[in-house]
């Protein structure tokens, strides 16, 4: 019952956003943004990972039945968060939480990849939020960039012996904004033109701060805070999970 009743509440919670009536803002980078060869290059960079992140479900789960459920349940909270999209009109795009560090923290890296790849998957074909072949481009910055730095962040904030909550901030927070990072220079690589690089990549990541910065913020909160509930409530999913060693609460 523990573990059924967080899932039960983002199942629902998931089915209202579905339900708002509301503008169809595209999330992420929109279809049609990216040449296709930049596109296609997107794709093949992000695979390996999205590849190498399902055999280590697959081994995970032949280990531990129970590692399924739980995949599910952090599955759902990403879908969830990045449901919440606010526009941006001057970057082309939409802003909006991650929760890939959240997800990297308890499944791991490569698990979280591939929870943000079907996440976005599902949102690009039934929600028209992001897009298809936009998918290997949006699946490396909030799958692979936003995953690794967060749980980077997490392992940093351990070494530094920081107390709980702020491994768990410093995973949101890195993971919010690295992932805009990834996207601000798939869009500048692609569209900068005769404009120099740096400059164009400047612009883009800077017309989503104003936005991203407080989201990053209170996603780090939400993760610092899920942390230490799951540790307060259920410490034995976080020693299953391999999660924690000796970390101060």
């Amino acid at each position: 019952m523990p573990t059924r009743r967080p899932t039960i509440l983002l199942q629902l919670l998931a089915a209202v956003l579905l339900g708002l009536p509301s503008q169809a803002w595209a999330m992420h980078i929109s279809e049609g943004i990216l040449p296709p060869g930049w596109a296609l290059l997107w794709f093949l960079v992000a695979a390996p990972f999205v590849g190498w992140g399902v055999v280590q479900i697959q081994r995970r789960k032949a280990i531990d039945p129970a590692y399924i459920p739980l995949l599910g349940i952090f599955g759902a909270a990403v879908f969830v968060f990045s449901c919440f999209p606010i526009p941006v009109p001057v970057a082309g795009s939409t802003a909006h939480p991650a929760g890939t560090g959240m997800s990297a923290i308890f499944l791991g890296p490569f698990a979280s990849v591939v929870v943000a790849f079907i996440s976005l998957l599902l949102q690009a074909l039934f929600l028209a939020h992001g897009g298809l072949t936009t998918l290997g481009g949006n699946t490396l910055s909030m799958g692979v960039l936003g995953s690794f730095s967060g749980y980077a962040a997490f392992k940093l904030g351990r070494l530094l012996r920081l107390n709980l909550f702020w491994c768990g901030f410093l995973a949101g927070m890195a993971a919010d904004l690295f992932t805009y990072f990834g996207t601000a220079g798939e869009m500048a690589l692609a569209l900068h033109g005769t404009q120099p690089l740096l400059s164009v990549l400047g612009q883009i990541y800077l017309a989503f701060m104003p936005t991203q910065i407080p989201l990053s913020l209170l996603e780090g909160a939400v993760t610092g805070g899920m942390l230490v509930y799951v540790h307060k409530h259920r410490p034995d999913i976080l020693r299953k999970l391999k999660v924690l060693g000796e970390v101060r609460a």
